[in-house]
């Protein structure tokens, strides 16, 4: 692999302004800077990050540390946020957390390790004490991504008002029970239950919260709710994987959608629409959520002064299909 010593030698210019070139400093002779590169392109140079860390240099390597990469909602994050990275000259090294805080630390050391120039992530315990100590030892320009997080630049839906958006159009659809599909401590769940009570007509009342993943414990509370409710019921799950399992576990049980059970997802990811009846889902803005983070991480690296943090809920939309409306 040929060497920034000898494009130097090969182009007759010094090896710091070989350097400078490589580097992507502009202020340099237009035809040395061309012969340079024309050099690299030549011979194939690749850079060694390892070594150019070591020197003090950046890296151009972003770290990614999601919770759950077979989710096809954090794989659409990554398509955009590899895309908006590449337009500054970065690339993007990804890992899986699982949803697993040691996992997560693990993932953090070997940060470290590469001296990624800047971090996003997905936290698992956003706004612990550990995670807080954790992201202070780092000293790694860092944003949270999808999540509020307190301290610490963040690019995130408001929750709230995406669960109030769901609450809102299950009582319009008439709905006289509802089912929340995930844990109390999202605050969709937050915004879906605090609509229901402004509603002012006992709908809080009526709210069953599922808690549970296991499709045999899923499928016998489901089972249960609908032997004992005839009407319609509004059924809202905290992300598309948990209402897939859903949708498919009332058609097993012949529960027509959405006459009896009007059913709504969040992500809405691409599965939605090959699902019959089609799944409601809220749409996260990615693609802008993605630009957002980088950007933001850019500001930080390029002025690490700053200390002004970014907080800036983004709107979700819901998208409505047949599951939860009809046609």
């Amino acid at each position: 692999m040929i060497t920034m010593t000898e494009i130097a030698r090969l182009t007759g210019v010094s090896q710091p302004t070989v350097s400078r070139v490589l580097n992507g400093n502009q202020a340099v002779n237009p035809e040395i800077r061309e012969r340079v590169l024309a050099c690299a392109r030549e011979h194939n140079f690749q850079p060694n990050v390892i070594a150019r860390s070591l020197a003090g240099s950046r890296t151009m390597l972003f770290g990614l540390v999601f919770t759950d990469i077979s989710n096809s909602f954090f794989a659409d994050l990554e398509k955009y946020l590899e895309q908006e990275a590449k337009k500054s000259g970065y690339s993007v090294i990804l890992f899986n957390s699982d949803y697993d805080w040691n996992r997560e630390k693990e993932c953090l050391d070997v940060m470290r390790r590469y001296r990624v120039d800047g971090l996003i992530l997905v936290p698992v315990e956003e706004n612990s004490e550990r995670f807080q100590q954790e992201m202070k030892k780092l000293d790694i320009p860092a944003v949270a991504l999808t999540r509020k997080t307190e301290g610490m630049d963040c690019v995130y839906v408001d929750h709230i008002e995406a669960g109030g958006q769901v609450a809102r159009h299950l009582q319009q659809l008439g709905c006289e029970d509802y089912i929340f599909a995930g844990t109390s401590r999202d605050g969709k769940y937050e915004g879906f239950l605090k609509t229901l009570k402004d509603a002012g007509t006992g709908c809080e009342e009526r709210l069953t919260k599922i808690e549970t993943k296991d499709p045999e414990k899923l499928r016998k509370i489901l089972r249960q709710h609908f032997e004992e409710h005839a009407g319609r019921t509004g059924i809202f799950a905290y992300n598309d994987r948990r209402a897939i399992q859903i949708h498919g576990i009332l058609q097993e049980l012949g529960i027509r959608m959405p006459e009896r059970a009007s059913l709504v997802g969040f992500d809405n990811t691409y599965t939605c629409e090959l699902l019959y009846p089609g799944l409601s889902s809220v749409s996260q803005p990615n693609q802008e959520m993605a630009a957002k983070a980088v950007q933001c991480l850019l500001r930080k690296i390029e002025h690490p002064e700053e200390r002004e943090i970014m907080d800036e809920p983004m709107k979700a939309r819901l998208i409505v299909r047949g599951s939860s409306a009809g046609a």
